[in-house]
């Protein structure tokens, strides 16, 4: 019996600005949650923060130890280093991990877990004091099944993330297909870079729900070519494939008015950005760049 892929191109629906909110003593970028985008359209990312860690002593004294539980956490640097601590250790006891640019350290928080200690408590005693970490954050439910599991870190190192080119792009698969890292909610993560700009075309299960968030640039999502551009959130509809099109850098500066954020000189020119696809029924209602 033939197998029936659906080929579909989704279409942008939404594109919303990610605001800024102070979090542990940093303006924070937050695309999710937004009150104009329903849950239910990206269920299940609970959230997603940018932001850039300075490495200072004052940083590192603070006291940003919490408590999360229910969902994968996972913790992205996009450039630059940091480290923080986590109570995954044996009996519960705090360990360190350090992220280089391009790790990814995942956090299955399940029935509890203590983390965010000592945010570049590493990079000091290493003499790194005054350096920068740009990274991502994000929350992604568990399903009720799991969410008693026991908490545990996985620590993804740069060389480990699966990398490929494709047509105009470089693609890091954080979460799919080749790589390590699986949530508990099967889903797909790509850092999708067009260092040339063009445009980016991927299969997308016609049962996940699919957006994008920009990090650098500019460019057109969907059938309809919907434009979004530094810091906005494309939220996708139905369909089977997703594709950026005339993709570019956008200016040198595009903070939305804050310095908290700024640009790597390293991706000046060029086009960035997340697409995250969580496995959910998409309800009619990044590539990122």
């Amino acid at each position: 019996m033939a197998i029936q892929v659906d080929t579909e191109e989704r279409e942008a629906i939404l594109v919303e600005d990610a605001h800024v909110r102070p979090v542990m003593g940093l303006d924070i970028l937050e695309p999710l949650p937004s009150s104009r985008i329903p849950y239910r359209m990206v269920d299940p990312y609970i959230l997603v923060h940018e932001g850039v860690v300075r490495i200072t002593r004052e940083q590192a004294s603070l006291d940003t130890r919490h408590q999360h539980r229910g969902f994968d956490n996972l913790w992205y640097a996009i450039s630059g280093s940091s480290s923080t601590g986590h109570s995954t250790g044996p009996g519960g006891a705090m360990e360190r991990a350090r992220l280089e640019a391009g790790s990814l350290l995942k956090l299955r928080t399940g029935r509890g877990v203590w983390h965010a200690e000592g945010i570049g408590r590493d990079e000091l005693e290493a003499g790194q004091e005054g350096t920068e970490m740009h990274g991502l954050l994000f929350w992604v439910n568990l399903a009720r099944k799991d969410k008693g599991a026991e908490a545990s870190a996985q620590l993804l190192q740069p060389d480990d993330v699966p990398v490929r080119h494709d047509s105009d792009a470089i693609v890091r698969v954080l979460v799919g297909e080749g790589s390590p890292v699986e949530l508990g909610t099967p889903g797909l993560i790509l850092d999708v870079q067009l260092p040339e700009g063009g445009g980016f075309t991927t299969p997308i299960p016609s049962g996940f729900n699919a957006f994008a968030y920009m990090l650098e640039g500019e460019a057109s999502f969907g059938a309809n070519r919907q434009r979004a551009s530094r810091s906005q959130i494309a939220v996708l509809g139905p369909g089977g494939a997703l594709s950026v099109e005339e993709a570019h850098a956008g200016d040198a500066v595009h903070t939305h008015g804050r310095e908290a954020l700024r640009r790597d000189a390293r991706l000046q020119r060029t086009v960035r950005g997340l697409a995250r696809v969580p496995e959910r029924a998409v309800r009619p209602a990044r590539v990122s760049a």
